[in-house]
């Protein structure tokens, strides 16, 4: 993960949205269909291909305030909840908003996401928690996606967590997310993935693996958000191949030979445990120490991670998790488009791959993680841009390829 193959005086060579050579200025010279191509100077930036946010549940329509008050006044997330705030807060917000203004504020947080930087996300429902409103919110992810050029993964999250009216009854919320939803979400292909929150106070291992079970049976992809508050044995659920768990806070060291030989994906979400003011990260060092492949992403939602930014969530791995800016860089984009599949497209710079890529004015890769607060991203491009644009590189020296 420390290896980023930096490209010093680097350019690459685009067609129809893809990249068809990447290497030196100097090489490039050469190449005939550089010389007769259009060119977009990068001299004294950082090129890098865009980030691959894999964890975001942008569904929603206001933010959480009153959960931002509580918590400063020192209230945590389960007595949040307990007090009707959390996730169950946003429900109503939701079920009453229509389809295309779900769809408006979808495709806001996406522009902001794009603004960092960032050129493909994962968006979950899980704010609706009712058959209706959790395909609304799945069809107001896919009207968002199809305004903006980047690319948009969707995820089923109706076992977020157990809304109101089943609180006595579980088990039967369980049924109408076997039943009804995950089958509903297939056959009408609004999701690729489907996650469930299996956690204390959202939903049991037992009941975790009864879903993943249909998921796998309706011929979708599984994920998981799991060890955030508390420990969880990994093993039961990695015989559904999720392709991340995401969080991780409290992994068991048990569990690491098992995941580090595993295609699944440890998703880390840091800014959440910046805003919760928590002093707890999630372990990277562990992680990556063990063989883990890990990721990172934003979580951006109204309630513990308002954040659209990866340049963000870089310096707080940095500083708090201790990943090196090139690790840090790494699960910010092949590994984070690893945890959505689509490494054969996203995440490197590279001939063949989309040409999904972001400008820094940063003359260095490790300032994108140092400088914090603030936006350094100049400019994003993805394929369906960068169709007009043939050549990236510099004139003189100085802008590098990573």
């Amino acid at each position: 993960m420390r290896d980023l193959g930096i490209i010093a005086d680097g350019a690459l060579l685009i067609a129809n949205g893809k990249i068809i050579a990447a290497g030196t200025t100097d090489e490039f010279a050469r190449h005939e269909s550089a010389r007769k191509a259009e060119e977009l100077d990068c001299r004294g930036k950082v090129v890098l291909p865009g980030f691959v946010d894999s964890h975001t549940h942008p569904v929603f329509t206001t933010p959480r305030l009153v959960d931002f008050e509580k918590r400063i006044a020192g209230a945590n997330y389960e007595e949040i909840a307990e007090a009707a705030g959390g996730i169950r807060a946003s429900i109503r917000g939701v079920r009453e908003a229509s389809t295309e203004q779900l769809a408006k504020h979808v495709l806001s947080a996406l522009q902001e996401m794009a603004a960092h930087g960032t050129t493909t996300v994962e968006a979950k429902s899980g704010y609706g928690l009712s058959l209706e409103s959790e395909m609304k919110s799945l069809q107001a992810i896919q009207l968002a996606a199809k305004r903006w050029p980047g690319t948009v993964v969707s995820t089923l999250l109706g076992a977020h967590v157990v809304p109101p009216e089943y609180r006595e009854n579980p088990e039967a919320y369980v049924d109408v997310v076997c039943r009804q939803m995950i089958p509903a979400a297939a056959r009408q292909k609004l999701a690729m993935y489907v996650d469930v929150f299996c956690e204390r106070g959202a939903f049991t291992p037992e009941q975790s693996a009864r879903i993943l079970k249909c998921v796998v049976d309706h011929g979708l992809k599984t994920r998981v958000h799991v060890c955030q508050l508390t420990a969880a044995e990994l093993r039961p659920l990695l015989e559904f191949h999720p392709a991340s768990f995401d969080h991780m806070d409290f992994v068991a060291d048990s569990d690491l030979v098992a995941l580090a030989k595993s295609d699944t994906i440890a998703t880390l979400l840091p800014a959440a445990n910046y805003f919760l003011g928590l002093d707890r990260f999630p372990p990277a060092r562990k992680l990556i120490d063990s063989g883990v492949a890990v990721a990172l992403a934003t979580d951006y939602n109204p309630g513990t991670s308002p954040t659209t930014s990866m340049p963000f969530v870089l310096s707080v791995a940095c500083t708090h998790m201790k990943m090196s800016p090139a690790e840090a860089i790494t699960a910010a984009t092949i590994n984070g488009a690893c945890a959505l599949g689509l490494q054969d497209r996203k995440g490197s710079l590279e001939t063949g791959k989309d040409a999904d890529i972001a400008i820094f004015d940063a003359e260095d890769y490790r300032e994108l993680a140092y400088w914090f607060g603030v936006n350094r991203c100049e400019r994003a491009f993805t394929a369906s841009t960068a169709k007009k644009i043939h050549h990236w590189g510099t004139e003189g020296h100085g802008g590098n390829l990573t």
